[in-house]
């Protein structure tokens, strides 16, 4: 076996090699290694390979350890990066799919294999959708970016107009990007993000992992859970059964999520069969991310400060078998819908939140969002460091937020499992800091990696997507469960173009019929 491993390594770090040869050397090495064998970013580094961080995923939600072995990964290379985002797409993409081979068993009999295909996955923590002789809309607004201040970097995030407002106000600059720049080298890093944030707007410094490991913050979310997991007795015994292929068919999910971890969550948990209904207030457009992250779902808006608006979330979370919110801390509270209020609407209801900082410490309840996360814990400067940049380097892709969207979704798929068998309900709490920290946990990834081949047609979908700007095709799915259907019944629709109400198909074990 060390032999046939040392021969393929030398194959596969050749320069010039055919994807013939790839999936030759692929096929060889996956018939040859245990079936739970994840194949790392560099066989014969003492990296980890995806095995520590699936680990932690599946346990942080309750699995159980045996159960991994169901799980097949095939593919070899990496995306380029200071940290491990392939085998972080792996894992948590991983335990997702082993969630819902769990649920279909309760139906089935047997835990149905999983197979992730790690080049796809690692593609689906960038982006899925190829649109068809139209573009995708700008992710990002105009003056949100990397700034050099007097002392160091600072990302300033303004998406959102409510938060660019708060940085022009505070920098005393017209929307006009040079101008923003030499404000900015005006200030200290620090001092600057202080003044935003005080502000209610979103900027961090660019820190190193070491200052963020002695930080208040970083030392608080570092001792937290990856998920805080807290478990409630239903108010009556849950009648649905899922469906061994189609394992979330008649379960309806609320989401209250957007940019960009929860909106992964929900999309996931869609392409199994739920009912999702997303709510934006009206007027809210979402810089880019939208077409790709509505996929299967339905999407409503309602005026949360009019007593009608709240009125009619109170029937829909009565009505709803799950809730994923993505809410700063207290948003909801100051709505009237508080755990204790959302529990009382719907004993049965199961619970996934998220936050950017963490539950604890100086800065909990913090604004935040992916790129913001990998400047303050230190991400972005090992990148720039590692890999001879002379800026911040994030990751590829807002990989933080993908990894605690699966992660989430995992959440929710074992809440309702675990709702079948012992009647017990989920509550269950995420941040993007603490995904973070499991990014870092399993160390740099090495320099001599070798990266996926490029994107080829054939990692496309034949099908067409109708999405509400136009006709466009999707990477395949990454994950394949044996006798599950994977796949989304709606095409990605605009915001606010269905009515917030819930379809007739339910799960009888929510508590409000269709309005």
């Amino acid at each position: 076996m060390q032999t046939l491993k040392v021969i393929l390594t030398r194959l596969i770090n050749v320069d010039n090699y055919s994807s013939v040869a790839m999936d030759a050397i692929s096929s060889i090495w996956e018939a040859a290694m245990p079936d739970n064998f994840a194949f790392g970013p560099n066989p014969t580094s003492d990296k980890p390979s995806p095995n520590k961080l699936l680990q932690t995923s599946w346990t942080s939600i309750g699995g159980d350890p045996d159960e991994l072995k169901h799980i097949k990964f095939s593919g070899i290379g990496v995306l380029p990066s200071a940290f491990h985002v392939t085998e972080l797409a792996a894992a948590t993409i991983g335990v997702a799919s082993l969630a819902v081979a769990e649920l279909s068993a309760v139906a089935s009999g047997a835990l149905p294999t999983v197979g992730i295909d790690r080049r796809l996955a690692s593609y689906w923590f960038l982006t899925s959708l190829r649109p068809q002789d139209w573009s995708l809309p700008p992710q990002w607004d105009p003056i949100a970016g990397d700034y050099q201040a007097a002392d160091g970097w600072i990302r300033l995030h303004t998406n959102a107009p409510h938060h660019r407002d708060v940085v022009l106000s505070v920098l005393g600059t017209p929307i006009d990007k040079s101008s923003v720049e030499q404000a900015v080298e005006k200030w200290n890093a620090a001092d600057l993000e202080a003044a935003i944030v005080e502000r209610g707007g979103c900027a961090a410094s660019m820190r190193t992992q070491q200052a963020w490991a002695e930080h208040p913050q970083g030392l608080a979310v570092n001792a937290e859970p990856l998920i805080h997991l807290a478990w409630t007795t239903a108010a009556t015994p849950a009648h649905w059964t899922p469906m061994a292929e189609r394992p979330l068919q008649g379960i309806r999910v609320l989401d209250l999520t957007r940019i960009l971890a929860g909106p992964v969550a929900t999309r996931f948990l869609a392409a199994f069969g739920a009912d999702v209904l997303r709510i934006d207030p009206f007027g809210w457009e979402e810089p880019g991310t939208v077409p790709e992250v509505v996929l299967g779902k339905r999407c409503a808006r309602l005026d949360l400060k009019t007593a009608e608006g709240r009125d009619r979330l109170s029937h829909l979370i009565a009505g709803a078998d799950v809730i994923v919110h993505g809410y700063r801390p207290g948003a909801l509270a100051d709505l009237g819908f508080d755990p204790a209020q959302r529990r009382a609407i719907n004993p049965n209801l199961i619970d996934v939140c998220l936050d950017a900082y963490g539950w604890t410490g100086p800065w909990k309840g913090r604004r935040g969002f992916d790129s913001l996360i990998q400047m303050s814990t230190g991400i972005a400067d090992t990148g720039m460091r590692l890999m001879g940049r002379d800026r911040p380097t994030p990751l590829p892709g807002q990989s933080i937020d993908h990894g605690t969207g699966y992660l989430m979704a995992a959440a929710v798929v074992r809440g309702l499992t675990e709702r079948l068998r012992t009647g017990r309900v989920l509550e269950a709490r995420a941040s993007l800091a603490r995904t973070a920290q499991l990014l870092v946990s399993a160390g740099h990834q090495s320099a001599d990696t070798t990266a996926f081949l490029p994107e080829q047609q054939e990692d496309l979908s034949d099908a067409i997507e109708r999405t509400g700007w136009g006709p466009a095709r999707r990477l395949r799915p990454p994950a394949a469960i044996d006798g599950v259907t994977m796949g989304w019944d709606l095409p990605a629709p605009k915001l606010g173009s269905s009515p917030p109400v819930w379809l007739n198909t339910k799960s009888t074990s929510s508590t409000e019929l269709t309005s």
